[in-house]
């Protein structure tokens, strides 16, 4: 998907760009696959905000994506390829043999047209086939894939993304995530072969505060720039640095850097290559 860069006609225009929208083949979705999607803002059932800096931006609808795909061996045909304002990837409309219809998330070179189907056996390993990771042949990059087997996709579901199948070997397949971790999944697990679409995401850039506050993002103030009384980085005179080793929350806690994984987490055993540390810019 090629990214269209806007001409600096004006300040909030420059170095600004957007996703072309080239590959998407309808403007409205299926209203019947929607929901009303209440906003949250960041906050709790007791109205504590639990997230910061959440709040207005564009009304939405959700879309019903079926992460799960239980029409076994039933053919489904792509109808449209959609926007879909709740995720970084694009939708397909699919409508299976027996009449129903549903979304699922859309792979690269998808096109409306194809056919796509899930079976607990081993079929054509083509882009939007699902099946268990037993079935599917090593090497293949997958997504959508189920953490425990039924539960329905949950690792692997934003844009241009996949995870590599490294082995199958007693009860567990082998994964290579997109993070670089490697770790095991229940052979038993379905996963859709392919790489999500819209790759060309995270190249977007906003160019004004105004867009991300039609996302839902409220402005982010600095720790440095606070009093004492409010932050750990605040106080002194002028530009100052934090005056400290390393970062803090505004609760104290580290910032960086600081492991918040359990130690004695029950799924440690299935992890075999932790993710590498960021190096930081």
């Amino acid at each position: 998907m090629p990214i269209k860069v806007h001409k600096p006609t004006t300040p909030g225009r420059r170095k600004s760009s957007v996703n072309a929208f080239g590959e998407l083949t309808a403007s409205k979705p299926k209203k019947s696959l929607t929901v009303k999607k209440n906003r949250i803002s960041g906050r709790n059932n007791t109205g504590r905000i639990t997230v910061r800096h959440r709040g207005g931006g564009a009304k939405r609808r959700y879309r019903l994506v079926d992460f799960k795909r239980q029409e076994i061996d039933i053919t489904a045909k792509v109808m449209t390829i959609e926007y879909d304002p709740n995720r970084s990837s694009w939708i397909a409309l699919i409508n299976y043999c027996n009449g129903k219809k549903a979304y699922i998330l859309a792979p690269q070179e998808l096109l409306v047209g194809d056919t796509v189907v899930t079976s607990t056996e081993r079929v054509d390993v083509k882009a939007g086939n699902r099946m268990p990771l037993e079935k599917i042949p090593v090497g293949t990059p997958v997504f959508n894939i189920e953490l425990n087997a039924g539960q329905g996709g949950i690792l692997v579901r934003g844009a241009g993304s996949s995870a590599q199948l490294m082995a199958v070997e007693g009860k567990y397949a082998t994964l290579k995530m997109p993070s670089k971790e490697v770790r095991k999944v229940s052979r038993k697990s379905f996963a859709t072969v392919g790489t999500v679409s819209n790759p060309d995401h995270r190249l977007v850039r906003y160019g004004k505060a105004g867009r991300t506050r039609h996302k839902g993002i409220r402005p982010t103030v600095r720790g440095k720039v606070m009093n004492p009384v409010d932050h750990p980085h605040g106080g002194g005179e002028g530009s100052n640095p934090i005056g400290m080793k390393h970062p803090k929350t505004p609760w104290g806690k580290p910032a960086l850097g600081v492991k918040t994984r359990k130690a004695k987490k029950g799924s440690n055993k299935l992890i075999i290559t932790r993710r590498p540390k960021k190096r930081r810019k």
